[in-house]
């Protein structure tokens, strides 16, 4: 882990929940931390064979079977129990380890890209000296081969608790078919470890924005616009009106924003407006004020006689904040890092991640454990081969040497 980026704190060696670990951890660290340096090729190699297969966000179930099809064979690990669940937009893919009762641990990761059928054979993968490029190997191909690699290092034997590895087929457009089974199993878990990628400077992400999409419908009456004008109700004005008084919402000092990211409406220039709707896309630091901003508005009211509004919620992620849970989860891992002889970092961050579904019934969760590297969403996307390594070994030893947290550790009041 390298310097921390923009709006990180750095604990140098952490203040651990623990003691630090005994002989024997360290040891195991240092094991680790050797037999990821000697899979080296190995890990460039699992990389590169998961960003070489296509897995198209939201393109159904066909089109993501080739890269399920790879990871459950990457799955197949001996002493592990695999089940495939097939969906709409693909298959959800669990691996448990170790202990087949007890407190779990949850892995959490997705095989899904933003990146369309036929990029993985337009933009193949390449090694320029540190850096590994390619579609999605940094979110998150590199945080599925170190977290998978980690598992193979370990052996189940290795493993003090129940560990779920859960890999899911629709993150990037908002893990509809998978929330439910996300949720469910990181709710029965002592703590969950994602494999997004990490903050600049490799920091995990201990907070971030939540985001709300809502449809914002205004009613209207049609009549022609220059024969009788007065008989109709623009929906398109009364929409631009609401749309102001909503923009009101938004506070900069808080960071909360609400943007209007599509306007549809009206037949044609000599006609008033019968319908009219807007696409508004809403970030915010904390549930609370995602539920300021809910109610603010669904509290508008049409201000023409013969108008109405109307608002719809098409999809949420609650804010996941520093709760003493992530807190707590972070200062182990600080630990842990520190065994590796590594220094590691906290941060926000603005986007969202399956982590925001769970984070705020008190799950301790670790963010951001992919490996380092850039270019996210983006045709310079690429990752640090020293980071996957260290990465690796990270993962490896946060599941051998889990925190000492019980589910009833929640707090009451973050249900």
């Amino acid at each position: 882990m390298r310097a921390p980026g923009e709006g990180s704190t750095r604990v140098p060696g952490g203040e651990s929940t623990r003691a630090p670990g005994d002989e024997s951890t360290r040891a195991l660290g240092d094991e680790l931390t050797r037999l990821a340096g000697e899979r080296r090729d190995e890990l460039v190699d699992l990389v590169r064979s998961l960003a070489s297969t296509d897995a198209p966000s939201g393109a159904g179930a066909e089109a993501m079977a080739p890269a399920a099809d790879l990871l459950a064979g990457l799955l197949e690990l001996p002493g592990g129990r695999l089940s495939r669940t097939p969906g709409p937009q693909g298959d959800l893919l669990e691996l448990d380890l170790g202990p087949g009762s007890g407190p779990r641990a949850l892995v959490l990761g997705h095989y899904d890209t933003v990146w369309p059928y036929g990029t993985a054979a337009r933009r193949p993968v390449t090694l320029d000296g540190d850096a590994l490029r390619g579609p999605g190997v940094f979110d998150m191909r590199g945080g599925l081969a170190a977290a998978i690699t980690a598992l193979r290092l370990l052996g189940p034997e290795r493993l003090p608790l129940r560990t779920t590895l859960l890999i899911t087929p629709d993150e990037e457009t908002g893990s509809a078919t998978s929330q439910a089974r996300i949720v469910e199993l990181a709710l029965e878990s002592v703590w969950s470890l994602v494999l997004e990628p990490p903050l600049p400077g490799g920091g995990l992400k201990t907070a971030r924005s939540g985001w709300a999409v809502y449809r914002m419908q205004a009613t209207g009456r049609a009549a022609h616009a220059g024969l009788e004008p007065e008989r109709g109700v623009s929906a398109i004005d009364e929409l631009c009106d609401a749309l102001r008084a909503a923009r009101g919402l938004a506070r900069a000092n808080l960071r909360t924003t609400l943007n209007v990211g599509v306007i549809e409406g009206g037949t044609g220039a000599n006609t008033v407006a019968a319908r009219a709707q807007a696409l508004l896309d809403v970030r915010a630091r904390s549930v609370a004020e995602m539920e300021r901003v809910e109610g603010g508005l669904r509290a508008l009211r049409p201000a023409r006689p013969g108008a109405s509004l109307d608002l719809q919620r098409l999809h949420v992620r609650p804010a996941m904040e520093r709760t003493p849970a992530v807190a707590h989860a972070f200062r182990h891992a600080c630990a842990a890092a520190a065994l590796l002889g590594l220094d590691l970092a906290e941060g926000s961050a603005g986007g969202t991640s399956d982590a925001n579904l769970f984070a705020h019934h008190g799950v301790a969760v670790l963010d951001g454990l992919g490996p380092e590297g850039g270019g996210a969403h983006a045709e310079d996307e690429h990752l640090l081969v020293s980071s996957l390594l260290e990465r690796t070994a990270l993962i490896g030893l946060l599941l051998a040497w889990p925190p000492e947290l019980t589910v009833a550790d929640r707090r009451p009041e973050a249900d």
